[in-house]
């Protein structure tokens, strides 16, 4: 698989910091596994109009944690999984979020209504 970076410019994240949370974000979903390739620093650019430099920060900031790996003149590619047991992303707990997440909508709130009751929750949970 390949990852296609989305940047919101007015998250107030980190443009790098954003690349490192949808990698990891997507290694903890099992959409990225070892061996798979980044896209190269040139292909993120074009695809997001962003610095190189603030990519090969993002690819730095991942190496350091493990998670992936530069091979000189191959690519950068993914050196560990953090991937979830298959049963937290396709069973019922993901079902019943899903089902949450759909009456909050319903009930007005916004996506960012949901991220703040959600960070209250897991703050108050672990």
């Amino acid at each position: 698989m390949v990852i296609e970076f989305r940047i919101d410019r007015r998250s107030g994240v980190a443009t790098y910091q954003q690349l490192v949370d949808q990698v990891e974000h997507a290694l903890r979903l099992g959409l990225l596994h070892p061996g798979d390739r980044l896209p190269t620093a040139k292909e993120v650019v074009a695809a997001t109009a962003i610095n190189p430099n603030t990519v090969l920060k993002a690819y730095r900031e991942l190496e350091r944690n493990g998670l992936v790996e530069a091979k000189r003149g191959l690519g950068t590619f993914v050196s560990r999984s953090l991937a979830m047991p298959r049963d937290a992303v396709e069973g019922p707990l993901r079902d019943e979020i899903a089902d949450w997440v759909g009456k909050a909508k319903q009930a007005g709130l916004d996506r960012e209504d949901v991220a703040a009751l959600m960070k209250a929750a897991l703050d108050e949970n672990f």
